[in-house]
């Protein structure tokens, strides 16, 4: 069965502390978006120096900063389960990948909806995740682009273990077709934080892929 990932987006401190405290309590794993303004185009006062997370709670960080290895020895310190960057950024992916799980952190590999799945196939064996981005950097409400589902079948063809995630415009009437398709982590944005009942937004998803 797919996870159901809610994820933090924020722009500020208040925004984190309020997105923190909509989704900290449903699961114990969460994705924490964190941008530069130069790979993505909006830039979040929250830094790698400000992230925090309940007790018990396991963090993916996606980064999406232009120069991830400039963050590397913050990102070891805070220990999250996982770090994301995007093939599309400039540094040593698998390099990257490699100084994470000599601490034993989880390393993923994110890819815009443009990129191709053999554009990395080369180094995708270094990496224990994928995630197909189908959204808009930095922003809740992106659209599902299903037609990128296909990714996840292309990545497990010869990487039958990797993790893949999905980013972007989830809701419960399409959970179910990701989770079918090969997404093994719905990583959900709006859906939850933009509703009014975060708590049922999240069972209902969870409902969605358990059909």
């Amino acid at each position: 069965m797919a996870i159901i990932c809610p994820t933090v987006t924020p722009l500020t401190e208040i925004e984190y502390k309020e997105q923190m405290s909509r989704v900290g309590g449903l699961t114990d794993r969460l994705q924490i978006d964190l941008m530069d303004a130069d790979f993505a185009h909006s830039k979040s006062e929250v830094g790698v120096d400000d992230v925090w997370w309940p007790a018990g709670v396991r963090a993916d960080i996606h980064l999406m900063y232009q120069d991830p290895f400039a963050e590397l020895e913050k990102l070891i310190l805070l220990k999250p389960h996982m770090v994301i960057i995007h093939v599309e950024t400039m540094v040593h992916h698998m390099h990257f990948a490699a100084e994470l799980h000599a601490r034993r952190i989880k390393a993923g590999l994110a890819i815009l909806p443009e990129t191709p799945v053999s554009n990395i196939e080369q180094i995708l064996h270094s990496f224990d995740h994928l995630l197909i981005f189908s959204g808009d950097l930095g922003h809740f409400g992106g659209k599902a682009n299903m037609d990128l589902a296909v990714k996840a079948r292309q990545a497990k063809e010869h990487h039958p273990d990797l993790e893949v995630g999905w980013d972007g415009g989830i809701n419960a009437k399409n959970a179910l077709a990701l989770a079918e398709a090969g997404v093994d982590v719905l990583n959900v944005g709006g859906f939850i934080q933009k509703s009014n009942d975060p708590q049922q937004a999240y069972c209902d998803l969870v409902s969605a892929v358990e059909r």
